[in-house]
């Protein structure tokens, strides 16, 4: 009598999975990275326009534009123009503190990191040019000021939101344009 039982759960958990797949793919249900990678094909190079004012900011934007290329979009970087499909140049617009919240003794305790990217895409997925922004609320203690390595900290997370943005943002732009071309729009 238990195994009928188990043999009932195992036989709807298999014809729920596999309803769950024919409807998926039935249904022409793309996910959106599937979209975002239209914009990035083949081999990348990364260009960072370097702000001479902060040029870590810029160092630690490359990196993170690196991550997202190769964890979120899969593709492989090159270290030459000559050698890339897809050229991205990124530029830090901006980056701005400001304070959020104060003590009862007014000291600021609540500060917000903004940061403004611009990136511009050439290559086999097409061209165009996207500004995305984030940011990132951190604390400090009573009476202190923000130390550089506080700044530093904060303005990394906000850059990696705004470039965690571009994904969304390539894939609402192919989708759109796939549209346009199947005249479904």
């Amino acid at each position: 009598m238990e195994s009928i039982k188990n043999l009932r759960k195992v036989s709807l958990i298999l014809f729920s999975f596999v309803l769950a797949t024919v409807f998926l793919t039935g249904c022409g249900y793309k996910p959106s990275s599937h979209y975002a990678k239209e914009k990035i094909k083949g081999k990348v190079y990364v260009d960072v326009k370097v702000d001479l004012e902060d040029p870590k900011n810029s160092v630690l934007i490359k990196d993170a534009m690196n991550d997202i290329i190769v964890n979120r979009f899969q593709r492989v970087l090159v270290n030459s123009k000559a050698l890339a499909d897809t050229i991205l140049t990124v530029k830090l617009n901006s980056v701005a503190m400001s304070e959020l919240q104060k003590d009862e003794l007014g000291y600021v305790n609540l500060y917000r990191a903004d940061v403004s990217i611009n990136v511009n895409y050439a290559g086999l997925g097409g061209k165009g040019s996207i500004d995305v922004s984030g940011n990132y609320d951190f604390s400090v203690d009573d009476g202190s000021t923000i130390s550089d390595a506080k700044r530093f900290e904060a303005i990394k997370l906000a850059a990696n939101k705004a470039l965690e943005e571009i994904v969304s943002k390539f894939a609402v732009d192919s989708f759109r344009k796939e549209k346009e071309v199947d005249g479904t729009r």
